[in-house]
């Protein structure tokens, strides 16, 4: 059990980082630029199996924590 938590932890934090950054104009808001941080974008392509991979490992990652808490 703590192998499988072990490889998706792994693979959780692999694509977390592979997202793109949506606070890409960050500065801006320090600065009070005009910021479009909170818009509505639609995630279309990669980004939305991206979205979707870390949707599921998270998902994966909280029962399978909460499984081996009960174990």
């Amino acid at each position: 059990m703590e192998t499988v938590l072990l490889v998706v932890s792994i693979l959780l934090i692999i694509i977390v980082l592979l997202q793109s950054g949506k606070a890409e104009s960050a500065s801006q808001i320090i600065s009070g630029g005009n910021s479009d941080l909170f818009t509505k974008r639609k995630e279309r392509g990669s980004e939305l199996f991206i979205s979707r991979v870390t949707l599921v490992l998270g998902l994966s990652f909280f029962v399978i924590c909460l499984v081996s808490m009960f174990m």
